[in-house]
């Protein structure tokens, strides 16, 4: 069997952890990769659908009254005003596209908060693919508009009921499908998994950071951002915007992970929080999981931050130094969630209110400073999960 063409690692990270039965999948789908990034063809037409159909460039916006509450510069990438409501669509059509480049008529896909689910339906109603959407039975009770909206698209949802019935179990069941199914293509939703995957769906969100970057150049009068924040789950939102600002070693770079209710296992989703060296779905990464290598439980009030390993590219950053991952708790998530509601209108997914929620509890370290936030979603879909903990605040 031929060797991959692509590098399979960051760092010490990644790799290709997979059955021998997926390997000629993931050879065929690395190989479909290469030639559609060098075939003008292909990466016209995901232009073309990215503008006409995914709304591109999403606007980057000066949040100005949060900013003067703050003290701190705030500026929004708003991935929530792509079409379905979150970054999510990036990816999916791109892969959709590669998949139907290489005579796949079958997707299957997991699904946490609901996004990369209506994302792959959406995609898949648009080329005439079949969908098949793998969630986790406490997920698909926690974000039922999404469910109801992926069925209307055409997709088939799959309730997961084993282990904590959340995004994991639902990655599980995923791959266990393509093994025994290898003529589909399992479009994958964020940037881990077995190479190349990490590298693909990082590619295909980099879209993020690079129009990030253009516009503030453009409207804030040419300098750079002295930040660049987002929340980490899986990874994709932020890798899709930190990559364009890696070569500028004056733009930190901040990830948020979710510290759930408190700091001991099974209360948090933190893999810099006690997390370990270990390979989970595919790859070798960041894993929160014990001394036997057993996985931990998590916890996040968001569902798609639920996860108990992180992206490889996303550990190799912090093993460089280049990047830095902090915590923000169910509370601060809360926080941040009715801040931009209430001083700019625009109500965040609970994912990136994490990332709201830390720049709030932090805002005295970053005063004067330019950020930009990587608004990953619209906080529609998380209302049946906010509204009761609100209770009479709401």
């Amino acid at each position: 069997m031929s060797s991959f063409q692509l590098p399979t690692h960051f760092g010490r990270f990644g790799g290709c952890y997979a059955p021998e039965t997926l390997m000629p999948a993931l050879l065929e789908l690395e190989a479909a990769f290469i030639e559609a990034q060098a075939d003008p063809g292909f990466t016209s037409e995901l232009a073309r659908l990215a503008r006409d159909f995914g709304g591109r460039p999403t606007p980057l916006f000066q949040a100005q009254r949060l900013s003067n509450e703050w003290g701190v510069d705030l500026w929004l990438k708003r991935e929530d005003l792509l079409h379905t409501g979150a970054h999510k669509l990036n990816n999916a059509m791109g892969q959709a596209l590669l998949a139907q480049r290489m005579g796949k008529k079958r997707i299957l896909a997991e699904t946490g908060a609901g996004q990369h689910g209506v994302a792959s339906a959406t995609v898949c109603a648009l080329l005439g693919l079949e969908c098949v959407v793998y969630m986790g039975e406490v997920d698909i009770e926690r974000q039922r508009p999404n469910v109801e909206r992926m069925r209307l698209l055409g997709a088939r949802v799959e309730s997961v009921a084993s282990g904590q019935r959340t995004l994991k179990d639902a990655v599980n069941e995923a791959l266990r499908a393509w093994v025994s199914d290898p003529d589909a293509h399992y479009l994958l939703g964020s940037a881990l998994g077995p190479h190349p995957f990490p590298t693909i769906v990082a590619a295909f969100h980099s879209v993020i950071g690079e129009e990030a970057k253009r516009q503030f150049l453009e409207q804030s009068g040419m300098e750079l951002p002295d930040l660049a924040l987002a929340c980490v789950g899986g990874g994709s939102n932020a890798i899709g915007l930190f990559r364009a600002f890696l070569p500028h070693q004056q733009v930190a770079l901040i990830g948020v992970e979710a510290g759930g209710r408190g700091s001991q296992p099974g209360e948090h989703a933190a893999r810099w929080l006690g997390g370990r060296e270990g390979v989970l779905h595919g790859c070798r990464t960041l894993v929160l999981s014990d001394e036997h290598g057993q996985i931990q439980g998590t916890h996040s009030i968001s569902a798609g931050l639920d996860y108990p390993a992180v992206g490889p590219e996303h550990a190799d950053l912090s093993d460089q130094g280049r990047a830095r991952y902090e915590v923000a708790g169910d509370a601060e998530a809360l926080a941040g969630f009715q801040a931009l509601g209430r001083f700019e209108g625009i109500l965040p997914a609970l994912e990136s209110s994490h990332a709201l929620g830390w720049l709030m509890t932090h805002q005295g370290d970053w005063q004067g400073k330019r950020v930009v936030l990587g608004l990953s979603g619209r906080g529609d879909k998380d209302l049946v999960t906010v509204l009761p903990l609100l209770g009479d605040e709401a």
